[in-house]
């Protein structure tokens, strides 16, 4: 027998938990399909960003994360290079340390709280589409010689790096190896970095790199540590010691942090890699499944959180009724900030592991002077956080809206409900024959037309019915605010 749903999301983590979470708040019936039959307690992401958890906010979920994080204010780099996130344009201006699993457990009870079916221990094995939908078939782990088939409009392949949907689609992922061997630990230390922030130290030779984590200890004396040794290269499945992480923290900081325990630990190699299509008919990859790239810039799950943001609201628009290219647009706008986000984060990595010597001392020099003129302080910082990341469009077009007052609450509190939202003028009356979400700008710009994922899609006269009509996916009379 085959079930019949709207949309099936291949991966249970951050980006299809998202996506499937978005996808049943605007009433449509998803089904996630999860390889692994618990959540992973493991985490290797561990920075949420600022545009991150203004998309968390808008679901409801930034309040509860925030509660049981460390707020990293900077990144300390080296030779007092610092990336400054305190004049960040954004309610957030830190980056929130927290392991990956305390994100995971929110968005899965968003899914579910919004109808989404999550099926774990149950694998892929097939998938095939046709004119008019896929078809996905998966097995039970606790019953393998049973089949499952899933029968929907569309799916989503968010199954991480090793992505079952993106070999079956039989995609390219072409990239690289950027490093080897390195190796993530939660740790416990004696003298831990001071300043509150995200802390490199680095040689030639190593690399350490430290995030406080808050979990209620009163010294907060644990850490996310990640290390590297250049002359310490071993296969992904070596086990990382004490002596190991503990003869790279004492190399790479001025002053031994005194290692005092470890209680996690995880040896993995980085790749830089890809897909040249985030579309494949009816399927679409998401996250890890379409894009991997140096841990670096803590940008991994933070990334596909926001492919996540962007594709769900065009499938519902879709399904009731607009173009079809509307979901063009997704491979359109983010593989452009996946291909950004590999880049910035493999400059970060070669920067930190540099080996000759005079190009250590030019980036020593350099570094710490580029990044105290405001201007590029406020540039890194905005692509570092994701609020500086914009779409193509002309002016505000394609800009994050988060940013603009209103005359009472905020945006994200009205992105909460799903649907296209109508920011006026300051004193403009309220438009008729828009039926979604309207509020009132609390400064002096032109009225605003925001996507269901914060971005604007039309800026002019709120009394100019054509133009922003014009620029909603469906008819006025549906508009994306139906509901």
């Amino acid at each position: 027998m085959t079930a019949m749903v709207d949309v099936v999301v291949i991966g249970a983590g951050p980006t299809g938990l998202t996506a499937a979470g978005d996808l049943a708040r605007a009433g449509r019936s998803v089904v996630v399909l999860e390889k692994w039959p618990t959540p992973n307690p493991a985490s290797r992401a561990f920075a949420t960003m600022a545009r991150t958890l203004e998309v968390l906010d808008a679901r409801g979920l930034a309040d509860g994360v925030l509660a049981s994080g460390h707020r990293a204010p900077r990144v300390s780099l080296f030779a007092g290079a610092q990336i400054d996130l305190t004049q960040l344009d954004s309610p957030y201006r830190f980056v929130l340390v927290t392991p990956q699993t305390t994100i995971d457990r929110a968005l899965a009870h968003y899914a579910q709280s919004q109808g989404a079916d999550i099926r774990r221990g149950v694998e892929v094995v097939a998938l095939r589409q046709d004119a008019d939908g896929v078809t996905v078939t998966a097995r039970p782990h606790d019953d393998p010689s049973h089949e499952i088939t899933w029968r929907a409009r569309y799916a989503v392949g968010a199954d991480g790096a090793h992505s079952t949907v993106r070999k079956i689609l039989g995609a390219e992922f072409p990239g690289r190896t950027v490093l080897s061997s390195l190796v993530l630990a939660d740790v416990k230390l004696a003298a831990g970095p001071t300043g509150g922030g995200l802390t490199v130290g680095s040689t030639r030779d190593v690399l350490g790199f430290l995030a406080p984590y808050d979990r209620h200890d009163p010294d907060g004396s644990w850490y996310r540590a990640m290390v590297w040794d250049r002359h310490h290269q071993v296969a992904d499945e070596v086990p990382a010691d004490r002596a190991e992480i503990n003869g790279v923290l004492v190399r790479a900081f001025p002053t031994d942090p005194g290692l005092v325990d470890v209680s996690w630990t995880s040896r993995f190699h980085c790749d830089e890699r890809q897909v040249p299509q985030y579309r494949h008919g009816r399927v679409f990859l998401a996250g890890d499944a379409a894009h991997v790239h140096s841990p670096m810039g803590g940008q991994g799950m933070n990334t596909g959180i926001q492919d996540a943001a962007n594709l769900a609201w065009k499938i519902d628009a879709v399904l009731a009724g607009a173009d079809d290219a509307l979901l063009d647009t997704y491979h359109a706008e983010r593989h452009p900030i996946g291909r950004r986000v590999l880049r910035q984060s493999g400059a970060i990595a070669r920067g930190i592991t540099l080996h000759p010597r005079v190009a250590r001392f030019l980036r020593n020099l350099l570094a710490p002077r580029l990044l105290r003129i405001p201007k590029v302080r406020d540039t890194v910082a905005g692509s570092f956080a994701g609020t500086g990341l914009r779409y193509t469009g002309a002016g505000a077009i394609g800009t994050r809206a988060t940013q603009i007052p209103l005359a009472e609450g905020r945006l994200t509190e009205l992105l909460r409900t799903p649907g296209f939202v109508l920011v006026r003028e300051r004193g403009a009356p309220p438009v008729e024959g828009f039926d979604g979400q309207q509020a009132e700008r609390g400064d002096d710009g032109p009225a605003v037309l925001v996507r269901p994922d914060g971005y604007v899609a039309w800026t002019g006269d709120s009394a100019d019915r054509s133009a922003w009509t014009a620029a909603l996916p469906l008819s006025a009379s549906e508009c994306g605010c139906r509901r």
